[in-house]
């Protein structure tokens, strides 16, 4: 049977919209079975906190649960290579964050691109190190302790939770700011590079606050300063290191991030029930608990995030001289 020219180009014009339609009821029904949210870290860590606070909210939202799997090793690039490597469907998502912009410049050429092979789903919070010294150290505010490792180049030691990592890099960053010279003596981990700053073995930490706020309110070590843009609630009479020093930030972020090439749909659709979750009081004033700020946003704003925090530290840890262990 011979068809008209009208009658073929609807029909070829039916068949052409088949992919688009097919994609976006698919992306409608998303998701139909468990998602996977893949974590660089061991459980019980910053990074593992943050993700199990929207899994809950997820899962009750969306009908699905949403699983974390820990896949701990080499700062997170372990975990980000392969939720980089997962089929692009929207069952595999990664939580990325500081470490891995850090890296960035750390280590050079990685197998995963922040850039190139993830696409930003919805960034989660920035946190905050406070910038905590032994009860010894005679300097109460910023600009005291300034002075006082002027007056002691080199003499005062600054622990870190290790080489390279956040709390290491937001602490050369000061260094540069203040124009001080401060001995790094990195740890494996932030909880025994607070046991010897608690101790005296050491005289600065720039730790993680969620931390080391309960011996800063015990009054084994005193905060001189949060690294965040803004005061916190948790500790408002706490100034920030950009009352002093203006311009310095050093707030490790927290993210949703999938694979490249996963679908628009579905990454609109996460971005939406998180951004959801972190306006809502409970889940917020859960996560302002632990010292960390939600911050809502876009997909795009996600992506300029994470190049900005590359760039940022690629030229602190050239700058520093860091090389990895």
């Amino acid at each position: 049977m011979k068809l008209s020219r009208r009658k073929f180009l609807h029909l070829a014009a039916g068949a052409a919209a088949l992919p688009t339609v097919s994609r976006s009821v698919w992306a409608q029904a998303y998701p139909t079975r468990p998602v996977r949210i893949i974590v660089g870290f061991p459980p019980g860590g910053g990074h593992d906190i943050t993700a199990r606070f929207i899994t809950p909210w997820l899962s009750e939202r969306l009908g699905q649960q949403f699983i974390i799997e820990n896949r701990a090793g080499a700062n997170g690039n372990i975990g980000a290579q392969a939720a980089a490597n997962a089929t692009p469907d929207g069952y595999t998502l990664l939580l990325v964050g500081g470490p891995q912009a850090i890296n960035v410049g750390l280590y050079g050429k990685l197998a995963v691109d922040l850039v190139r092979d993830i696409a930003p789903v919805a960034v989660m919070t920035r946190s905050a190190n406070a910038m905590v010294v032994n009860p010894s150290v005679p300097a109460r505010t910023v600009p005291q302790f300034i002075a006082y490792a002027k007056a002691n180049p080199g003499k005062l030691n600054m622990a870190s939770g290790g080489n390279g990592n956040p709390e290491h890099v937001a602490g050369e960053l000061f260094k540069m700011m203040a124009g001080v010279s401060l001995l790094h003596v990195p740890y494996r981990g932030t909880a025994p590079a607070l046991t010897d700053t608690i101790g005296g073995q050491t005289q600065v930490h720039f730790a993680a606050l969620a931390a080391s706020l309960e011996h800063v309110r015990a009054g084994k070590l005193h905060a001189l300063a949060v690294t965040t843009a803004s005061r916190l609630t948790v500790l408002p009479d706490v100034p920030t290191v950009s009352e002093f020093l203006p311009g310095y930030e050093a707030s490790p972020f927290n993210g949703i991030v999938a694979p490249r090439n996963t679908p628009t749909e579905i990454i609109d659709k996460l971005n939406k029930e998180i951004n959801a979750g972190l306006a809502d009081p409970k889940l917020a004033g859960r996560i302002a608990d632990t010292g960390g700020l939600p911050i809502p946003g876009s997909p795009a704003e996600f992506g300029k995030l994470i190049a900005d925090e590359v760039e940022k530290w690629a030229k602190v840890i050239k700058s520093a001289n860091i090389k990895p262990d």
